[in-house]
C-alpha cells in the first residue's frame, strides 16, 4: 500500500508549542548559558572525568546476516516489575539492572530485575508535564563510559523547551538521592504539548542520537534553523561531530512528525520509528542527510527528494514509540495499535511482512529494549492518561522471541 502526498490533514489540537527555533551552530553544555551556546563544553560535568568522544564516522559493517526468517515467535515469560506510573526511558545497567523514568512526575527508579525490586534514586528538576499531554521525561540513555564515569543522560520537557542533561549516578548516595545536579549539554528544543519526539541512545560511532518532534507546528520539520522535527547527532557534550552532514549542525536527519524510537541493526544501521498523523506510521532506515519528507509527505509517496519509508502500518495499528533490534528483526512496540511488531530483515529491507504479538492483551506498549539477541524487556503504558490501567500496571515484561 502506499502513501499520500499530504495536502489538508486535520492538525493537532491543543498543541501549545513554546520554545525558539535557534540556528544549530553549535549546542553547549553549560547549564546557565544561552540556549544554544557556542562556549566550549564544560569540564566538570556533573561528575564528568574527561573530554567528549572525538567525532568519528559510522563503524564499518559486519557481514550481511542471513534473512531472518518469514515467520518468529514473541512469548512472555515473566514479568520483571509492575506498579510502575507512566514509564518512558528505560535503559539496563552493566550489572543487568535497570533505570526507568516516569515521564509525569520526572522520577528515575531502579530495577532489580532478580528481586523484582523498584527503589527510586532521585528526581530530574525541571521537568514539566501536562495532564493529558505528551510532555515530561521522555528517553534515558547511559554513557559510552558508564563504568568509569557512571553519566545517565535525560531528554526533557521543561517549561520553556525539551532539552538533554546528564547526571552522576551514585548509587552509594541514600535513595531518593542518587543523581547530581544535571548538566545541559543541548536546550532550546522546541516544547509543546504533543509531538516531542524524546528518544535518545548512544550508537556504535559513541555518539549521542536524539528523535525529535515538530510539536503540532509542521513547518519546523523542515526547518534546518531548528532542532525540532529531526534526528540529532552529537558528541557526549552535545556538540555537532565533524563529520555530521552539515558541518557545525546537529541535524542528522530532517522532515520527521514525531521520532520515538532509535536502534541500530547489526551491521550498525540506523532506524527510527515515526507517528504518522491520520494515514500511516513508519519504520524508516535513517541516512545521514537525508530527508524524510514530512509535512509533504506521510507513508509511501514516491515523492522526488524524500526517502520513503521501508514499512509502513495504519495508525490505528501502530501509534509506535521504542523500538529494538534482536533475532535479525526490528521489534516495534505500539502504543495505540496495543502490540508488539515483528519486521523481519533481509539487510536493509524487509525480509517478509510484518507479524504482530500481544494484539491488546496488555494494552499500551511504550519502550522497548533488547537484553540479548533473543531476549526483550517491554514496557506498557498505560497509565499515561490515554489508557485502561490493569491491576498491577504499569509493568515491564520480559519477552523470548525468534
Amino acid at each position: 500500500m502506499k502513501g499520500t502526498a499530504h495536502r489538508n490533514r486535520r492538525a493537532a489540537l491543543g498543541v501549545a508549542a513554546a520554545g525558539t527555533s535557534a540556528v544549530l551552530l553549535l549546542a553547549g553544555c553549560s547549564s546557565s548559558g544561552p540556549l544554544l551556546p557556542t562556549a566550549p563544553p564544560s569540564s566538570s560535568a556533573a561528575g564528568s572525568t574527561g573530554a567528549s568522544a572525538p567525532a568519528t564516522s559510522q563503524p564499518a559493517p559486519s557481514a550481511s546476516p542471513s534473512p531472518a526468517p518469514a515467520k518468529g515467535t514473541a512469548k512472555v515469560t515473566g514479568t520483571v516489575a509492575t506498579g510502575l506510573s507512566s514509564p518512558w526511558g528505560l535503559v539496563q545497567l552493566p550489572d543487568g539492572s535497570l533505570l526507568v523514568g516516569s515521564r509525569d512526575s520526572g522520577r528515575i527508579s531502579r530495577v532489580d530485575v532478580d528481586k523484582h525490586t523498584v527503589t527510586q534514586i532521585g528526581t530530574v528538576p525541571g521537568v514539566a508535564h501536562t495532564q493529558g499531554g505528551e510532555n515530561g521525561l521522555l528517553g534515558l540513555a547511559i554513557s559510552p563510559s558508564f563504568g568509569s564515569d557512571h553519566l545517565l543522560y535525560a531528554y526533557f520537557s521543561t517549561e520553556s523547551d525539551n532539552r538533554i542533561v546528564r547526571m552522576l549516578y551514585d548509587p552509594s548516595r541514600p535513595r531518593g538521592e542518587q543523581l547530581g545536579a544535571p548538566d545541559t549539554i543541548l536546550r532550546g528544543i522546541p516544547t509543546g504539548t504533543l509531538h516531542n519526539g524524546g528518544r535518545i541512545a548512544f550508537g556504535p560511532d559513541g555518539m549521542l542520537y536524539a528523535g525529535t518532534g515538530e510539536t503540532g507546528q509542521r513547518g519546523l520539520a523542515q526547518d534546518m534553523k531548528t532542532p525540532a522535527g529531526k534526528i540529532l547527532r552529537m558528541t557526549p557534550d552535545g556538540q555537532p561531530p565533524k563529520d555530521n552532514p552539515t558541518p557545525g549542525s546537529l541535524v542528522y536527519s530532517p522532515g520527521h512528525r514525531n521520532v520515538q524510537g532509535l536502534a541500530w541493526d547489526a551491521q550498525g544501521n540506523l532506524w527510527a520509528s515515526e507517528f504518522g498523523q491520520d494515514t500511516w506510521d513508519e519504520l524508516n532506515l535513517i541516512k545521514p542527510g537525508g530527508n524524510y519528507g514530512w509535512p509533504t509527505v506521510e507513508g509511501i509517496a514516491h515523492h522526488a527528494g524524500f526517502i520513503d519509508p521501508v514499512e509502513q502500518w495504519h495508525t490505528d495499528e501502530a501509534s509506535p514509540s521504542g523500538i529494538a533490534y534482536a533475532a535479525g528483526c526490528v521489534w516495534m512496540a505500539g502504543l495505540r495499535g496495543e502490540r508488539l511488531w515483528r519486521i523481519p530483515l533481509d539487510g536493509t529491507k524487509p525480509s517478509a511482512a510484518p507479524q504482530s504479538f500481544f494484539n491488546g492483551t496488555y494494552g499500551r506498549l511504550r519502550s522497548v529494549i533488547a537484553i540479548d539477541d533473543h531476549t526483550l524487556l517491554l514496557t506498557t503504558s498505560n497509565t499515561d492518561n490515554r489508557g485502561t490501567p490493569k491491576p498491577a500496571d504499569d509493568r515491564i515484561l520480559r519477552v523470548s522471541v525468534t
